[in-house]
C-alpha cells in the first residue's frame, strides 16, 4: 500500500510541478488537479483536490524569486481551499492522505528540472532548504548526473551555518568528496575537508578526519595519520568506525599484535551499545579475533560485482603447489636465458582475450590503464582456468593488477601476495642456482624481472623486509638495474629509518657509475637525508650543494608547504627542470617531513648568507 502511494505521489507531484510552472497561478493548478491530476490517482478527484494545496504550499515560485506563496489552512467553517465552493470541514478536511508528503518534495523535484541560468538563480536565492539540496544531489548522483550532483552538493555545503546542517548530510559530504576525487578537483576536495574540520558539527568533522586519516595512510604519511586519528577520536569517541580505522593504522605501522589488542578493546567498549546492529557486532568480534584477515575479507567483498571471483582467486592462490619448472638454458654468450614454451604461449594468448589492458615492455613500466574498470571477465576466466597461474607471463600481469589495487594495504599480504611470492621464489631459486649471468634483455627474462618488480611493490606495505630482500636478489641478478629497483629500495630504507643501510646502498650505486655519469636527483636527496639523520651534518651539507647544482628548483620546492603544482605529462621531465624537482618532491618530501627538524635545517641553509 505504501509503495503504491509513493508511486502515485511522485507521478502526481511531477505533473503538479509542470502545471504550476506554466503560469505559477493557484487556480491553474486546481484546474489541472481535477482533470489530469485525478487520473494519476486512479480517478479520485477528492484526493487530487486535497493533495494539490499541500504541494502548492511547498512550491517555490520563480516570479517571487523562488519564495513560496503559502496558503493558510482554512478553519472547518471557511470555504475550502480547493475552490470547490464547499466548507473546508465538509470537503478536503474529510480526506485522509494515504501516506506522508515529504516537506521538501517540490523543491527537490524542481531542482531536478532547472537548467542553466535559472538553476543558478534558484541556488543563489538562499531559499533552498538544505534537505532538498541533499536529496537532489544524491538522486542526481544515483542517476549518473555527476556534474549536476556536484552543483547541488556544493550549494549544500556553501553554507555559513555548518552547525545547522542535517544529520543526513554526512553521506552527502562523502559523496561530494568522492565526486571531487573522481573528477580531479583536488583543491576543491582539500577545501571541503578543511571546512568540515574547522566549521562542521562533530559528525561531519569526524567524517572528514576519517577520510584524511585514510588518505595519510594511503600516502604512507603515518605520523600525520596517527595525529589525525587522535583528532578523530576526540571528535567522535564512541564511533564504531574507529575500531577498524585504528586497526588499519596499527597494521600500517607494523604492529599486528597491538592491532589485535586495540580491536578487542573496541569490541568490549562498543558491543553493549543498543544502537549496534548484528552485522556491526559480528564485524567487531571478527576484528578482535584476527584484524588482518577481517580487513582483507572486507576489502575483497567491498565491490559486490567482484566479490565472488576475488574470493575464489584468493582460495586458488592459497592452494598453490610448488611452481612448475622453468625452461632455462645457457645461450651462446654464456648467459642464462628463460624461454616461454608452446603451452605458456597458448595459455597467454587465451588470457589476453580477457585481460585487455596494455602491458608496456619497457623496463620499469607497468600496465597502461586500469584493469579493474572491467575486471569481471578476466577474473572469471582465471577462476575457470587455474592452470594459467603456472604461466609466468600471466602471473606477471596478474601481480601488476593486484599490486595496483591492493599493494598499499598491508593486511592483503597473507591472502594475495604471500602465495604469489612463494611461487616466484621457487623460479628465482632455479635461476640463481644456474650460476650464470641473467640479464633483462635475453630471451623472455624480462617477464620474470617484471613479475619480481610487481611483487616487490605489492609486498612493500605488508612485508617490508621480504620486499627489500627480494629487491636485493633481483638487483644482484640485474647489475644494470633495468627496472630502477635501487631507487625503490632506497625509498624503502629511508621510510624505515634504515639510514646506515641506505648509505651503504648509495655507496654501491656511486661505485657502479661510469666516469662522468651524473647522479640522479633522488639519490642525492636520499643521501643528504640519511647523513642528516646520522648527525653527519658537514657531509649532509655537501650533499645539499650537489642537489642545488643538479637542480636549482629542488630545495625550494622541498621546503615549501603548498607550492604551485607541476602539470602531469606523459614525458620524462628534463634534468634540472622544475618538473623534475616536482617529481622528486612528491617522492621524497614525505621522508623529509617525517624527520624532525630536517626541513627547517634545509630552509635555514637556503636563507644563510653565501660566504665568499
Amino acid at each position: 500500500m505504501l509503495a503504491a502511494w509513493v508511486d502515485q505521489l511522485l507521478g502526481f507531484s511531477t505533473g503538479a510541478l509542470d502545471a504550476i510552472r506554466r503560469d505559477e497561478r493557484y487556480p491553474s493548478l486546481m484546474g489541472w488537479a481535477r482533470k489530469e491530476g485525478a487520473e494519476l490517482l486512479g480517478g479520485d478527484v477528492a484526493l487530487a483536490q486535497a493533495l494539490a494545496p499541500v504541494l502548492w504550499n511547498q512550491m517555490p515560485l520563480q516570479r517571487l524569486g523562488f519564495r513560496i506563496e503559502a496558503l493558510a489552512v482554512p478553519t472547518p467553517q471557511e470555504p475550502c481551499w480547493c475552490d470547490s465552493g464547499k466548507r473546508y470541514g465538509d470537503c478536503c478536511a474529510r480526506v485522509t492522505l494515504p501516506g506522508q508528503v515529504p516537506p521538501n518534495l517540490m523543491w527537490m523535484l524542481l531542482l531536478q528540472r532547472l537548467r542553466g541560468r535559472t538553476l543558478h538563480d534558484a541556488l543563489g536565492s538562499d531559499h533552498v532548504p538544505a534537505q532538498a539540496l541533499l536529496e537532489a544531489g544524491i538522486v542526481s548522483a544515483e542517476s549518473g548526473q555527476s556534474g549536476r550532483a556536484q552543483i547541488m552538493l556544493e550549494a549544500l555545503f556553501d553554507n555559513p551555518d555548518w552547525q545547522g546542517l542535517p544529520l543526513e548530510s554526512e553521506p552527502a559530504f562523502e559523496l561530494l568528496s568522492d565526486l571531487y576525487q573522481e573528477r580531479g578537483f583536488t583543491r576543491k576536495r582539500a577545501a571541503l575537508m578543511d571546512s568540515a574540520v574547522q566549521h562542521g558539527p562533530d559528525f561531519l568533522r569526524g567524517a572528514a578526519l576519517k577520510r584524511l586519516c585514510l588518505r595519510y595512510m594511503d600516502s604512507d604519511d603515518l605520523p600525520s595519520a596517527r595525529e589525525t586519528f587522535i583528532r578523530t577520536l576526540e571528535a567522535m569517541p564512541n564511533e564504531p568506525a574507529l575500531a577498524y580505522l585504528e586497526s588499519m593504522l596499527l597494521l600500517h605501522e607494523g604492529y599486528p599484535e597491538q592491532a589485535r589488542s586495540r580491536a578487542d578493546f573496541w569490541r568490549r567498549r562498543l558491543v553493549l551499545r543498543s544502537d549496534l546492529d548484528e552485522d556491526q557486532q559480528a564485524f567487531l568480534e571478527q576484528l578482535a579475533e584476527d584484524p588482518e584477515a577481517t580487513l582483507a575479507e572486507q576489502m575483497i567483498y567491498a565491490d559486490e560485482e567482484l566479490a565472488e571471483p576475488l574470493d575464489t582467486l584468493t582460495r586458488l592462490l592459497q592452494e598453490f603447489s610448488s611452481a612448475s619448472r622453468l625452461s632455462l638454458a645457457v645461450n651462446a654468450d654464456g648467459r642464462l636465458e628463460y624461454q616461454q614454451g608452446d603451452l605458456d604461449h597458448a595459455r597467454y594468448q587465451m588470457w589476453r582475450q580477457h585481460f585487455t589492458t596494455d602491458n608496456e615492455e619497457a623496463p620499469g613500466s607497468g600496465l597502461q590503464g586500469d584493469p579493474w574498470h572491467d575486471a569481471r571477465p578476466w577474473l572469471d576466466a582465471l577462476c575457470l582456468h587455474p592452470e594459467w597461474l603456472a604461466t609466468p607471463a600471466i602471473l606477471q600481469e596478474l601481480a601488476m593488477a593486484l599490486a595496483g589495487r591492493f599493494g598499499n594495504l598491508p593486511w592483503m599480504f597473507d591472502s594475495i601476495f604471500s602465495p604469489l611470492a612463494r611461487r616466484f621464489e621457487d623460479w628465482l631459486a632455479a635461476v640463481e642456482s644456474g650460476d650464470c649471468p641473467f640479464v633483462w634483455s635475453d630471451g623472455d627474462n624480462h617477464i620474470l624481472f617484471r613479475l619480481g618488480l610487481a611483487l616487490v611493490i605489492g609486498m612493500e606495505r605488508g612485508a617490508r623486509e621480504p620486499s627489500r630482500q627480494l629487491a636485493e636478489r633481483l638487483i644482484r641478478l640485474d647489475v644494470e638495474d633495468s627496472m630502477g629497483l635501487r631507487e625503490l629500495l632506497l625509498e624503502q630504507l629511508l621510510s624505515d629509518d634504515q639510514n646506515v643501510r641506505a648509505l651503504t646502498l648509495i655507496e654501491e650505486i656511486e661505485r657502479s657509475w661510469d666516469e662522468g655519469e651524473e647522479p640522479w636527483l633522488g639519490l642525492l636527496l636520499g643521501k643528504a637525508l640519511a647523513l642528516y639523520r646520522l648527525a653527519r651534518l658537514e657531509e649532509a651539507r655537501e650533499a645539499l650543494l650537489m642537489v642545488e647544482q643538479a637542480n636549482p628548483w629542488m630545495l625550494r620546492l622541498l621546503v615549501r608547504e603548498n607550492p604551485k603544482r607541476e602539470p602531469v605529462t606523459g614525458h620524462s621531465p628534463l634534468p634540472g627542470s622544475r618538473a623534475e624537482a616536482w617529481q622528486y618532491r612528491v617522492l621524497m618530501r614525505p621522508h623529509w617531513a617525517a624527520t624532525q627538524g630536517a626541513l627547517r635545517w634545509v630552509d635555514a641553509r637556503l636563507k644563510a648568507p653565501v660566504v665568499e
